[in-house]
């Protein structure tokens, strides 16, 4: 699990419940009934929105974001370039034993179509097209929590609302007034909890994951199209690491001079 997530999921809401038992009695911020109309509400206006097959998904999504860690671009650059080794020394057609211990199955697919001696054209088509559709797998992802933490405020007013056209329907007992307040007022609370607690964060965050693994890909499909062409791998490292951001550029230049 991404030690980031874990601290922010826990910091939030353990301030949040701080917040809450504070008041000195946690009993009045639990209404049942607001919480079925706010929570339902938001779940099922989903299917309004998404196919039911996307939505299943939803969970997938989740555990995708909070439990996968982000892949080290670095690494991969270094095994990038160990192929071309591989690949300038003893020919490409040896790079289909080494396929068998690369976990990434992104890799292995580009490097078995090089193997084999597919048009070149073809391979990063083929590889682009199934990164542009990874992409828009997560964009399906990020579009179900932003409509999650767009809607769920928006039925807590609902919610809001209803409540204070029951309270100002029985305007004869004073004495009322202000506990139904309240209840009205949860369901604001409710929602504005579940869209900047939770849905809108993990957004957020699903929008960088997939930001990194766009990037990770991109670098698997140059690194993939540079072994196939035959560069020498250390144009191919040069190649790869322009994707690196200029402080980590500086760090490797300083360790080969050092190793040199």
């Amino acid at each position: 699990m991404d030690l980031g997530i874990l601290f922010g999921f826990l910091g939030t809401w353990v301030l949040l419940m701080w917040a809450l038992f504070g008041s000195g009695d946690i009993t009045m911020f639990i209404d049942f009934p607001s919480m079925t109309l706010v929570i339902g509400m938001t779940s099922t206006v989903i299917f309004y929105a998404f196919p039911a097959g996307n939505v299943k998904r939803l969970i997938k999504i989740i555990k995708r974001v909070v439990f996968c860690q982000a892949p080290s671009i670095a690494k991969l650059i270094e095994d990038m370039v160990s192929y071309a080794e591989i690949a300038r020394r003893d020919g490409i057609l040896s790079l289909e034993n080494t396929t068998k211990d690369i976990e990434d199955s992104f890799i292995v697919r580009g490097i078995q179509m090089a193997v084999d001696g597919t048009d070149p054209e073809l391979i990063e088509q083929v590889m682009t097209s199934d990164l542009e559709n990874l992409a828009d797998r997560h964009d399906l992802g990020k579009s179900l929590l932003s409509t999650v933490g767009k809607y769920a405020p928006a039925f807590g007013m609902i919610g809001t609302l209803v409540g204070l056209v029951i309270m100002l329907k029985n305007m004869d007992d004073p004495a009322a007034i202000g506990p139904g307040m309240a209840v009205a007022l949860l369901t604001t609370m409710y929602g504005a909890i579940i869209a900047n607690a939770f849905a809108l964060p993990l957004a957020d965050r699903l929008e960088r994951r997939s930001a990194e693994e766009v990037l990770y890909r991109t670098i698997i499909i140059k690194g993939v199209m540079s072994i196939q062409s035959g560069d020498n791998p250390r144009i191919v490292e040069q190649k790869l690491r322009t994707f690196l951001p200029p402080s980590e550029r500086v760090e490797e230049d300083d360790a080969d001079k050092d190793a040199a």
